[in-house]
């Protein structure tokens, strides 16, 4: 069989699909992964190979987000993808509609303009028999439209694009693909569509199906689609273990980490750094602060209970770990809950507010959204937690579920099953 993954040049949610690439290509299907050309190095780096397709483009510089002094960026799930957090007797059409036009004018044809024309190129040249792309990369779905190819859409966290999808049909907003406006979404991507000798499809918007890395307790699903669970597997690139991870802990081992995103952007924090070590100063902990590298929000002084490093491998920390202080990013988190380790959540964009609200009500840890979060309150999270036996039984039961779900390898067959079926 052969695979072909969609991705843009974001490197978070490539690897949320590595895994999978790899446990395809071990099987002895034939993978290969799109991008930019400028993401070829990462996507070869990961042991997988790499077709450069379209041109390259800064969406971080394109769409002004890179942080610049005196400047600030503001949090939360942009529109229309905001309604999985309303109850549906406040969503209405005109919401809807109106942040789908944003959506697509202001963010999803800088993602899909660069790659769809090359990609679906490529699709015809090589005829995939299954293609994979994440959310925001639609043109996979029409590249795989385009050949015929069975397609999924790989999960980068809480499904928000197929819960606005369905409350958008549910009002009656997708009975009109022309080009009155009555559906951005659904317009842009027929034109597209209709260029290459298709028609609008649904799926060309949530795929033929899901996959899904969360566990079932943080799932955030759309009730009318199909989705397969699959088991999260740590991987954050290149990697290497320093020797201190070689001996026990002395003290209970804290990890604050806040996610590769600034880094990879030059993004500063959304929370004080240098006011959390203060805070957390005094305690008989050893906190591992893995913020080295960020340049904006380095902390100037260092606490003696505390080692600041560049970068660690989280697979091989937080099993270390009592607990964990983070931004509730997806790889973060998982990592965290296939290891057991309860979790201090400080998020502040996208889904993860959404996210560390579902893992706090499981009881696996606690969340306090960034923009209010202080040393004293994450220091007030910090001891609950280590104090609190209950938020380590919660933590090993997330584990459980995390581990309930089939591993990449054990999908392989199902997904095989899958395209066989809709090929037929």
């Amino acid at each position: 069989m052969k695979v072909l993954f969609a991705c843009y040049p974001e490197r978070t949610h490539f690897l949320l699909m590595a895994p999978l690439a790899w446990a395809l290509r071990t099987a002895g299907h034939d993978v290969r992964v799109a991008s930019q050309p400028k993401f070829a190095a990462t996507i070869t780096q990961a042991g997988l190979t790499a077709v450069p397709v379209g041109s390259d483009r800064d969406l971080w510089q394109v769409l002004g987000r890179i942080k610049k002094e005196g400047t600030t960026l503001e949090p939360g799930l942009p529109e229309p993808y905001d309604v999985v957090e309303r109850k549906p007797e406040d969503i209405t059409l005109d919401h809807l509609r109106d942040g789908y036009r944003s959506q697509v004018q202001n963010w999803l044809k800088m993602i899909n303009v660069p790659l769809a024309g090359a990609l679906i190129d490529y699709a015809r040249h090589w005829k995939p028999d299954l293609v994979v792309w994440e959310p925001l990369t639609h043109a996979g779905a029409l590249a795989a439209q385009s050949v015929g190819a069975a397609h999924a859409r790989l999960l980068i966290g809480a499904d928000v694009h197929g819960v606005a999808r369905h409350h958008f049909l549910r009002l009656g907003g997708g009975e009109d693909h022309g080009e009155g406006g009555a559906d951005p979404l659904g317009e842009w991507l027929g034109g597209y569509a209709r260029t290459y000798g298709r028609e609008f499809d649904e799926e060309l918007v949530t795929g033929q199906f899901g996959i899904d890395v969360l566990p079932p307790p943080l799932q955030v699903h759309a009730p009318d689609l199909s989705y397969l669970s699959m088991r999260y597997v740590p991987y954050g690139g290149p990697a290497v273990v320093p020797r201190w991870l070689w001996e026990r802990p002395r003290r209970p081992r804290v990890a604050l980490t806040l996610g590769l995103t600034v880094s990879d952007h030059g993004i500063g924090y959304p929370v004080g750094v240098q006011e959390i070590l203060d805070a957390v100063a005094d305690l008989d902990i050893e906190l591992v602060a893995t913020v080295g590298a960020a340049g904006r929000g380095r902390p100037v002084r260092v606490p003696d209970n505390t080692r600041l490093v560049d970068y660690v491998p989280m697979q091989a920390l937080l099993p270390t770990c009592a607990a964990v202080i983070h931004h509730a990013g997806v790889g973060t988190l998982m990592t965290a809950a296939l290891y057991g380790v309860p979790q201090i959540a400080l998020p502040w964009d996208v889904d993860q507010p959404l996210l560390s609200g579902r893992l706090a009500a499981y009881g696996a840890g606690l969340t306090t959204h960034a923009t209010r979060a202080t040393g004293d309150i994450v220091r007030d999270h910090l001891q609950r937690v280590l104090k609190d036996d209950e938020f380590g039984h919660r933590a090993s039961r997330l584990r459980q579920e995390t581990l309930g779900v089939p591993h990449p390898a054990d999908l392989v067959p199902e997904l095989v099953n899958r395209v066989s079926a809709m090929r037929r």
